[in-house]
């Protein structure tokens, strides 16, 4: 399984010839989209039909190749409680699982816990101004998931045009509290190699 950072919160995740792209809205934020035509996207928050071969905005259960994909319901950053606008997306391909929260409201219940279950790789934002999730927002989300892989996604960044300015990844790395380690192009992952303890990886963009 391999995993690629486009920016933004935009991420792809590949195995076995198939490949699943989350959040590409990268044309809305003045870039090029990275979707093509065989491609699988999903989209943590409301956005109709999308590019590739099948495109998903919601919660619910769908078979992809040989990943599993998991649309789990969530309130939205800028949701009135109650709401939920968002969608975290769980990936399980053979025994490992990647979680992709998007811009939630970072309290979770205990059924979306229990939904969410173990994670062995979890996307979170952090650059937050009342955008996304901030660094402590993110901080509570790694402590209530346990994932063996944290890697940080939607900080600022001068190839995008953010409707606000978002955290620059240093500074925000240092209200969380977690050493980075180790910082790569691509992620490749293996089920037996994985931590025991949470660690902090930097996916540089593709």
């Amino acid at each position: 399984m391999d995993l690629q950072f486009y920016g933004a919160n935009c991420i792809s995740v590949s195995h076995k010839g198939a490949r699943v792209v989350i959040d590409d809205n990268l044309t809305d934020l003045g870039a090029k989209s990275i979707t093509k035509p065989d491609d699988v996207t999903l989209f943590t928050s409301p956005h109709g039909a999308g590019a590739g071969r099948l495109s998903l905005d919601g919660p619910g259960e769908y078979e992809v190749s040989d990943i599993s994909v998991i649309g789990i319901p969530a309130r939205a950053h800028i949701d009135a409680p109650g709401q939920t606008n968002a969608t975290m997306f769980k990936l399980i391909i053979g025994e490992q699982t990647i979680l992709v929260t998007g811009h939630i409201y970072p309290q979770l219940s205990d059924k979306q816990l229990e939904a969410i279950g173990l994670v062995d790789v979890l996307f979170v934002p952090i650059g937050g101004s009342g955008y996304t999730i901030d660094p402590i927002g993110a901080l509570k989300l790694i402590k209530d998931i346990e994932p063996k892989l944290v890697i940080p996604t939607h900080y600022a960044d001068t190839a995008f045009n953010f409707p606000v300015p978002q955290a620059e990844l240093d500074p925000a790395l240092k209200e969380i509290g977690m050493e980075v380690h180790e910082t790569v192009s691509k992620l490749k992952v293996k089920h037996g190699e994985l931590p025991e303890v949470t660690q902090l990886v930097v996916l540089e963009k593709s």
